[in-house]
């Protein structure tokens, strides 16, 4: 919430970096500016018979409660705004690169065009997560919206050229089994990262994680069943392939999730380590659906220009 309108911060597309800058009631504008908003989105949850959603949205005047203005917080915000905007120029670049492929069978323009289509709705969404002060399903619909244009850029880039030797077939339930496992693990970490939330109101950083509670316990839990499945795919490249650094990887992405999560774990939460954690998630989720990909062979060349 470092910026509480979209696309501009502060209504400016330059950020303030100090309080003075801003009017004495910017509090009260924004959570005007916010309620507007929502009111509009809750009329588009009812027309899909969203209708609890919409009324918990319009009814709850936390949504509306406005964060007092940190430097800081704003500046990460309008940096992972500009990084959002870069991710959707490359993406109509590469749209505008797949038009004359629109009569290829590989399903390069089609691809493309779907690509472009969620980076447009994941930047509208964008903003409903900010008016709607952080509301935790709209962060979680956010960051999956996120997992599904890596997926799909991951499958443009497979079906555009060669990117390494076939796999093995047989490490494909594996691979299946890793993806699925990692996606459920990261959806329980919402829940964890949603108690968090309601935490850090009133409880001390390191008191997170003692009362936590089940949410915790069932997410690290269900850790060792990623650990044992990601360690299948390990075992089973190793086996099967010939390109050796696919074993690697899967062993470094291994050790980079244990050791991320015992971090969060054992060193209360350490705010780095967020972020860190889920990225280490989201990579293995691609590399997995990559190397699956790989398993139908090597994909036929290019089209030439």
């Amino acid at each position: 919430m470092g910026c509480p309108d979209w696309p501009t911060c502060f209504g400016n597309w330059i950020p303030p970096t100090s309080v003075s800058e801003l009017p004495a009631d910017y509090k009260q504008q924004y959570a005007d500016y916010r309620d507007r908003k929502n009111q509009k989105f809750a009329r588009y949850l009812t027309a899909f018979g969203l209708n609890d959603t919409a009324d918990k949205l319009v009814n709850d005047q936390a949504v509306l409660e406005e964060a007092d203005f940190n430097a800081v917080k704003t500046w990460v915000e309008y940096v992972n705004r500009l990084v959002g905007a870069i991710i959707g120029l490359l993406i109509i670049a590469l749209f505008i690169s797949a038009i004359p492929l629109r009569g290829s069978t590989r399903g390069l323009f089609s691809g493309s065009l779907v690509l472009l289509i969620l980076v447009l709705f994941q930047g509208w969404f964008g903003s409903i997560v900010v008016s709607t002060n952080l509301t935790a399903w709209t962060v979680t619909v956010h960051m999956f919206l996120a997992i599904v244009m890596v997926a799909l850029i991951v499958w443009l880039w497979v079906r555009s050229e060669p990117v390494g030797p076939p796999v093995a077939r047989g490490v494909r339930p594996w691979l299946l089994a890793g993806m699925a496992t990692f996606l459920i693990q990261i959806f329980l970490g919402t829940q964890v990262r949603e108690t968090l939330d309601r935490l850090a109101a009133s409880v001390p950083r390191e008191a997170w994680i003692a009362q936590a509670g089940a949410d915790f316990v069932i997410h690290r839990s269900f850790s060792w069943v990623v650990i044992l499945v990601q360690g299948g795919i390990y075992f089973q490249l190793r086996k099967t392939s010939a390109e050796k650094t696919l074993h690697l990887v899967s062993f470094l992405l291994i050790l980079c999730s244990l050791l991320t999560g015992t971090a969060m774990a054992y060193f209360n939460v350490p705010a780095i380590m967020q972020p860190i954690h889920l990225l280490v998630a989201i990579i293995s989720v691609g590399w997995m659906y990559q190397i699956y990909l790989q398993t139908y062979g090597t994909p036929e060349p290019a089209l030439a220009k």
